[in-house]
C-alpha cells in the first residue's frame, strides 16, 4: 500500500501542508484528549499509521499490530480514524451490544461506483433502502426454499466439473482446480440469476466473468481516496477513474441486455410458477408490483443487487473450495480421513448428492477449518460507526471506520487450541459454526449486516469438495512436495490463492 500512495502523498504535502493542517490537527487533538481511545501505535503527521501497513496484506499487517497493541486497536489511516477488532470477545461485545451503531458502511471509492452508487446490500448505508433490499434477498432470493430449488443447478454444474477432471485424468494432465472452481461457481450463479443454461464457456459469458474479475480486483485494490477523500481527484490522473468507468460501463451494458431480454420474455408469456423464476425475473416482478415493497425498486437498484449476487456469491464459493483443497493436499492425513468418510458413506454410488451431505461430519469440519484459516473476506466488509459508543471501556467516536479482522479472530489463542495448525478435529465435540452465532468463527460476519448469502454458498462448497474427494485421488505434479505449495494470497475484496492450485487427479478404481 505504501508504495502505491507515496507519490500522491508528496503531492498532498505540497498542496495542503500550508493550509492550516496543523491548526486543524491541534483542534482535533484537544478534542480527543477528553476521550479514552483504544491503544494503538504512534502516528506521524498527515499519513497517521499508513507507514505501518507495509506487509504483504492488510489483514496480516493489522494482525501483527494487534498482537502488540491489543484486541481493540485505534489507528489513523490518512485522515480516517479507524478501529481494528481482533478477538472473539471484542467481536461478541460489538455484535451483541452495539450492532446498530456498527451497522454503517463507509463510502469506499471503487465500491461506490461498481455497486451502482451503493445500491448493493453489501455497500448500502444502513437505512430504509438497505432494510428493504435485504428483506427481498432473504425472503425472495436466498430463502431456504429458494436455495433448495436450485439444487438441480448445483448438481449439474458439479457433474460438469467432474467430467472435465475425468478427461484430464485419462491422460494424467495437470488439473487447474482454481480455474475449474471459479468456472463452477460462476456458472451456478449465472444460471440462478439469469436462467441461462449451457456450458458457460461461450464468449459472452467468459467476457462477463473477466469483467467481474476486474471489478473484484478494483474494489480490493488500495485506493488513495479511501484514506484521503479530498485527494479523490488523483484517480483522474493515475488512470483509476478510467479503469473504473470502463468496468462499470461493461457491467451496466451487460445487465441492461439481460434485463431487456427478461422483459421481452415476460411480455411473451407470464410465469405461472414463481418457483421457476430466476433472480432477474423475481426482481423485475417485484419492481412491477408496488405493493411488494415500501419504496420503488429502480433498475439501478436491481443492478446493485446483481453485483452482490455475482461478486459475493461466486467469488466466496470458489475461494473456499480452493483453500480447502489446498489445505488438504498439504495435510495428507486430513485428506485421507475425509476421503474415507465419503467413500464409506457412498459405497460405490456414482456421485455424492446433496441429500448425503448431512452425514459427512468430517467433511463439514474440514470446511469449517478452511474458513477459520482462510475467511473469504479477511476483514469482512468495512463498517462505520453511526454514533459514538463505548466498547471494552474505550470511547469510539461516530464516523470511525471499523475493520473486523476475521483472520485474527480465527487465530486468537484465547479462543482456539493450536490456532496455527490446520486441524479439523478441533470441531469434533464443538458446536461452533460459521453462521454468525459463534464469534470466534465469523467468516461471513455477524449481526444484522452479516452475509445473507452463506446459505447459498455452503451447499455448493460442500457438494463440490465431497465429489472431488470421492471421485479422485489427488497428488502434486512430479517434483513437487507439500512444502512447495504456494499459499500466498492475491489482492481483492475476496482473497483468492495467488498461484493457481494445479494437481494431478487419478480416477478412483472400482
Amino acid at each position: 500500500m505504501v508504495s502505491q500512495i507515496s507519490a500522491a502523498l508528496i503531492t498532498f504535502v505540497l498542496l495542503f501542508f500550508l493550509r492550516k493542517i496543523f491548526v486543524i490537527k491541534k483542534k482535533g487533538r484537544s478534542a480527543e484528549s477528553t476521550k479514552k481511545l483504544p491503544p494503538g501505535p504512534k502516528k506521524i503527521p498527515i499519513i497517521g499509521n499508513l507507514h505501518q501497513l507495509a506487509g504483504k496484506s492488510l489483514h496480516h499487517s493489522l494482525h501483527q499490530l494487534s498482537q502488540q497493541y491489543g484486541e481493540i486497536m485505534s489507528l489513523q489511516l490518512g485522515s480516517i480514524p479507524t478501529l481494528v477488532v481482533s478477538s472473539a470477545d471484542a467481536a461478541r461485545e460489538i455484535f451483541r451490544d452495539h450492532d446498530l451503531v456498527f451497522s454503517g458502511r463507509p463510502p469506499l471509492y471503487a465500491a461506490t461506483k461498481i455497486s451502482f452508487n451503493c445500491s448493493s446490500t453489501s455497500f448500502a448505508p444502513y437505512g430504509e433502502y438497505w432494510r428493504e433490499v435485504r428483506k427481498i434477498l432473504v425472503t425472495e432470493l436466498l430463502s431456504t426454499k429458494r436455495v433448495q430449488d436450485f439444487e438441480a443447478v448445483r448438481d449439474a454444474e458439479v457433474c460438469r466439473m467432474i467430467d472435465r477432471i475425468t478427461a484430464c485424468s485419462a491422460t494424467s494432465t495437470v488439473v487447474d482446480l482454481s480455474s475449474l472452481a471459479l468456472s463452477l461457481s460462476n456458472n451456478v450463479v449465472r444460471c440462478v440469476a439469469f436462467g441461462n443454461k449451457g456450458d458457460g464457456d461461450d464468449d459472452e459469458t467468459m467476457k462477463f466473468n473477466e469483467i467481474l474479475h476486474q471489478a473484484q480486483h478494483l474494489m480490493g485494490e488500495p485506493n488513495l481516496a479511501d484514506v484521503f477523500p479530498r485527494l479523490a481527484w488523483i484517480n483522474k490522473v493515475n488512470g483509476l477513474d478510467a479503469r473504473l468507468e470502463k468496468t462499470f460501463k461493461d457491467i451496466d451494458s451487460f445487465f441492461n441486455k439481460v434485463m431487456e431480454e427478461h422483459l421481452a420474455e415476460h411480455s411473451r408469456h407470464e410465469h405461472d410458477e414463481e418457483d421457476e423464476e430466476d433472480i432477474v425475473h423475481t426482481l423485475l416482478r417485484i419492481q412491477k408490483d408496488p405493493n411488494q415493497t415500501s419504496m420503488p425498486l429502480t433498475n439501478q437498484h436491481i443492478k446493485g443487487v446483481l453485483v452482490d449476487v455475482f461478486i459475493a456469491g461466486s467469488d466466496t464459493s470458489a475461494a473456499t473450495i480452493i483453500w480447502t483443497m489446498a489445505e488438504l493436499i498439504k495435510n495428507p492425513n486430513a485428506m485421507r480421513k475425509a476421503q474415507l468418510e465419503v467413500r464409506q458413506l457412498m459405497n460405490g454410488k456414482e456421485k455424492v448428492s446433496e441429500s448425503d451431505l448431512p452425514q459427512l461430519k468430517y467433511l463439514k469440519m474440514v470446511i469449517k477449518e478452511a474458513l477459520r484459516f482462510h475467511p473469504p473476506a479477511p476483514l469482512l466488509v468495512p463498517r462505520e460507526t453511526t454514533d459514538k459508543c463505548t466498547v471494552g471501556g474505550y470511547d469510539i467516536p461516530a464516523k470511525t471506520r471499523v475493520f473486523i479482522n476475521a483472520v485474527a479472530i480465527g487465530r486468537d489463542r484465547r479462543a482456539w487450541e493450536k490456532p496455527g495448525e490446520f486441524w479439523p478435529e478441533r470441531f469434533w465435540e464443538s458446536e461452533v459454526d460459521y453462521r454468525g452465532n459463534h464469534y470466534e468463527l465469523i467468516p461471513f460476519g455477524a449481526g444484522r449486516r452479516g452475509c445473507p448469502g452463506m446459505n447459498f454458498a455452503a451447499p455448493l462448497v460442500e457438494l463440490a469438495v465431497a465429489n472431488l474427494l470421492y471421485r479422485f485421488e489427488w497428488r502434486l505434479p512430479a517434483g513437487m512436495g507439500v512444502e512447495d505449495v504456494d499459499m500466498d494470497e492475491a489482492f481483492g475484496i475476496t482473497i483468492h490463492k495467488k498461484a493457481p492450485l494445479c494437481l494431478v487427479a487419478s480416477i478412483l478404481p472400482n
